[in-house]
C-alpha cells in the first residue's frame, strides 16, 4: 500500500515535492494555462525575442481560450515556435495520416492554426512535430533557438509526460538523458486513451508513437502541467510524493527549478466512502 494515494486534500498540499496549485474546475485550469501562454508571448514580443513552447495534445482545453485571446488582442505569433510533444505512428512507424481522428497534427491544424487570424499565426515551419524519419530535428531546433521557454503538458496514468513511457531497466538519470525517439506505447496508455478517444475501441489504438524525450522537457526553463481526470487523483499524489524513478517518469521532474502542477478541486478531493 502507498499511503500517499489516499491523502486528503489537506495532506496532499502539506509538503509536496512538486508545487501544486488547486483550481476550481476544468475551465479554470485551462484558462490559466492559456493565460500563461499569452503572457509569455507578449513578454517576449516586447523584448523582440523568440518564444519557444513545447505543446501537448492532452490537455487540449487551453487552446480555445488561447485562440480567442490571440485573436481578440491581436497578438502576433510570427516569432513564436510551437514544438509538439508527440504523434501516433502506423505499424510501419510513420506518422498516421493527418486526417485520422487521432492525429495530433490534424488536431492542431483544426483547433489552433486555422482558427487564428492568418495575419497573426506563425509560419508553418515554426509548427514542429517530432518526425520518425528525422529524430534529431527537434533537438537541433531547440539548440538553434536557445532553449524552450515553457513546456506545457499533462501526465499519463503510468506517469508518462509526452509519450515517455516507464522504463524500469533505466535509472532516473539515464531516463532524463533520453531524446526524441520512436517507441511502443504501453498497454496501460493504450487502454486509457482508447477509453477517452475511441469509446474503448482498443484494437484500433495505434501501437507506436514518436515522442520528444525527457531531456527536452527537463531542460525547458519552465514546466507547467495540468490534471483534471478522475484517475488523476492518484497520478497527482504519486507525482507529488512518490520516489524519483523511471517507473513513474513525471517523478523525475521533482527537482526542476520552475515547475508547477495545476489541477481541479475534483482531483484534489478523494470521493467519500
Amino acid at each position: 500500500m502507498h499511503d500517499y494515494y489516499y491523502y486528503s486534500k489537506e495532506e496532499l498540499l502539506k509538503n509536496p515535492k512538486i508545487p501544486l496549485i488547486v483550481m476550481e474546475d476544468n475551465p479554470t485550469v485551462f484558462k490559466a494555462l492559456a493565460e500563461e501562454m499569452v503572457a509569455e508571448i507578449k513578454r517576449k514580443n516586447e523584448l523582440g525575442e523568440t518564444t519557444v513552447f513545447i505543446c501537448p495534445v492532452g490537455p487540449v482545453g487551453q487552446y480555445p481560450y488561447f485562440v480567442d485571446m490571440v485573436n481578440e488582442q491581436n497578438i502576433s505569433l510570427k516569432n513564436v515556435w510551437f514544438i509538439n510533444m508527440d504523434e501516433y505512428l502506423t505499424d510501419d512507424k510513420q506518422w498516421i495520416p493527418k486526417e485520422h481522428k487521432l492525429s495530433f497534427r490534424g488536431f492542431m491544424d483544426r483547433t489552433v492554426y486555422t482558427k487564428i487570424k492568418p495575419e497573426l499565426v506563425m509560419p508553418e515551419e515554426q509548427r514542429i512535430f517530432p518526425d520518425p524519419n528525422n529524430t534529431t530535428h527537434i533537438q537541433e531546433v531547440i539548440e538553434k533557438l536557445g532553449g524552450v521557454d515553457i513546456c506545457f503538458g499533462g501526465i499519463g496514468i503510468n506517469g508518462h509526460v509526452a509519450f515517455n513511457e516507464a522504463q524500469d531497466e533505466l535509472t532516473g538519470e539515464e531516463f532524463l538523458q533520453l531524446h526524441t525517439r520512436v517507441l511502443e506505447i504501453a498497454k496501460e496508455t493504450r487502454a486509457v486513451n482508447s477509453i477517452g478517444d475511441l469509446n474503448g475501441a482498443l484494437d484500433d489504438m495505434p501501437r507506436y508513437c514518436i515522442t520528444i524525450g525527457m531531456n527536452e522537457i527537463y531542460n525547458a526553463r519552465k514546466i507547467r502541467l495540468g490534471c483534471f481526470r478522475d484517475w488523476h487523483r492518484s497520478v497527482v499524489r504519486k507525482a507529488a510524493y512518490g520516489e524519483k524513478t523511471a517507473h513513474f517518469p513525471v517523478s523525475l521532474l521533482q527537482d526542476h527549478p520552475d515547475i508547477s502542477l495545476r489541477f481541479t478541486e475534483f482531483v484534489a478531493n478523494l470521493p467519500e466512502d
